[in-house]
């Protein structure tokens, strides 16, 4: 079903009477209305203990426990701790030259931004559909949110960051949101006109390339995640990648690296810092142990990428023309992780969509619901407001507010069997071939009222 950018979603009954190859049982009633659920059993996630850990991996965590040395800066040379090694692989893996692993994505994202020189107090460009931490870590870094419309498949607009932009901002921080690139080539291109670094928060898209490059190495710094349900688990955890050693020396610095422990990292050369006293000490560190675990689990990354693939590519290309909901699109072929499945269908619908697929047996969520407190969605972001008022909030986002409410997401773990996409797809094709009776009715339009405007709080986020 084809749709103009910038559009609300319209869809007539008889597109949604077509839906196709739908099997018997996707006619039956709803298991919300009271019929038979497509499955019984649990929707596998990471929360539930869907994770990607093998026997390796909990031998090698073992091994580092049983060595009592759990601290990343003691008498070892730097080259045989495991973070050291930790730190080299993903070198290997992402082509980078320099790598640091700390205690979350969030340290990470916090770190690149101090680490890259930006002035505090200054404007920082970031989508207003990321998880609550991308804010949040520029808060902790002494900056200000400035918060960018997303587009209709959930990306930071660029066209919307063009018209908006001020020369207050000093970095752009784009995210590639639920495992899906970002145009990040042509946001560096932007940053690069604006005179601005650009920083990736690559944390949900480990592993996703853009155009056979990973993401995560476009920007001046790329921030990761090993949070339970990224592409690395470490229960906690996470690092950063950059190629500016001077970028890096001061990040290995703030991270926790005191009393010259910084020149462990440079081997046979001398870091590019006169002195680590001028930084202040954050003891955002990752440990031994975290690091010895993921770095067996970096041995089988490429095998959870292509399940991840797999899973996704298998659902999308099933419900890729089915009427009614509105498939999210990679801006290049093969994007994007495979971690989440998300569509849209008519406002007022997404909310009843995704709890017909609870019903059903398949963990969903309407990202922009109303009775939800899902922080990844910017109006639930209050410590940037003096209100609470969510209409006034979302006034100053109108378009993400709209493709948000009509959002529907749903977990794909790698941990999926075909059989499990099979019920998923059942599931939304089922749900689907009901949208007819539960659409709301069309009113005769009217004038919006235009709601007052909230003060947002000077010294965290600037006004759109």
């Amino acid at each position: 079903m084809g749709e103009l950018a910038g559009e609300a979603m319209s869809v007539t009954e008889a597109d949604l009477l077509a839906t196709v190859n739908a099997s018997p049982a996707e006619h039956m009633a709803l298991a919300i209305d009271g019929g038979e659920p497509i499955r019984r059993i649990p929707w596998p996630t990471y929360d539930k203990g869907a994770v990607f850990v093998q026997p390796e991996d909990e031998q090698a965590a073992l091994r580092a426990i049983r060595s009592h040395l759990y601290f990343r800066y003691d008498y070892r040379d730097y080259a045989d701790t495991e973070c050291g090694q930790f730190e080299r692989e993903l070198c290997e893996y992402f082509g980078s030259q320099h790598a640091l692993a700390v205690s979350s994505g969030t340290a990470a994202l916090a770190i690149a931004i101090m680490a890259a020189g930006i002035p505090a107090g200054s404007l920082i460009a970031c989508p207003g559909f990321t998880f609550v931490a991308t804010p949040s870590a520029i808060v902790l870094a002494g900056c200000r949110p400035f918060l960018v419309e997303v587009d209709q498949d959930l990306n930071l607009d660029l066209a919307a960051l063009r018209e908006r932009w001020q020369p207050e901002i000093k970095a752009i921080l784009v995210v590639h949101m639920r495992g899906f690139a970002s145009d990040v080539e042509a946001l560096a291109e932007f940053a690069a006109e604006m005179g601005v670094p650009l920083i990736e928060d690559a944390v949900p898209a480990l592993g996703a390339e853009l155009n056979g490059r990973k993401l995560g190495t476009f920007g001046v710094a790329g921030a990761f995640s090993t949070q339970s349900d990224k592409s690395l688990n470490s229960g906690e955890g996470g690092f950063l990648l950059t190629d500016d050693p001077g970028l890096y020396a001061r990040a290995v610095v703030l991270a926790g690296a005191y009393e010259r422990r910084c020149w462990r990292h440079f081997a046979d050369v001398e870091p590019p810092l006169e002195t680590d006293l001028d930084l202040p000490l954050l003891s955002m560190r990752m440990d031994e142990i975290r690091a010895a675990l993921l770095r067996s689990e970096l041995q089988r990354l490429p095998t959870r990428l292509a399940a991840f693939r797999r899973n996704y590519a298998y659902v999308a290309e099933a419900l890729a023309d089915l009427p009614g909901i509105e498939i999210r699109q990679p801006v290049a072929p093969g994007a994007y992780l495979g971690e989440a499945f998300i569509f849209r269908v008519p406002d007022g619908v997404a909310g009843w969509f995704a709890d017909a697929l609870c019903a059903e047996g398949v963990d969903a969520r309407n990202l922009g619901s109303a009775g939800d407190t899902n922080v990844r969605v910017f109006w639930n972001w209050r410590f940037l407001y003096d209100t609470a008022e969510v209409a006034d909030i979302q006034a100053q986002l109108p378009a993400t507010t709209r493709y948000l409410t009509e959002a529907v997401d749903v977990p794909l773990s790698s941990c999926l069997q075909l059989t499990d996409c099979d019920d998923l797809i059942s599931a939304v094709r089922r749900v689907a071939a009901a949208l007819p009776a539960h659409l709301p009715v069309a009113a005769p339009e009217a004038q919006p009222e235009i709601p007052a405007q909230p003060r947002a709080r000077p010294e965290l986020l600037a006004r759109p």
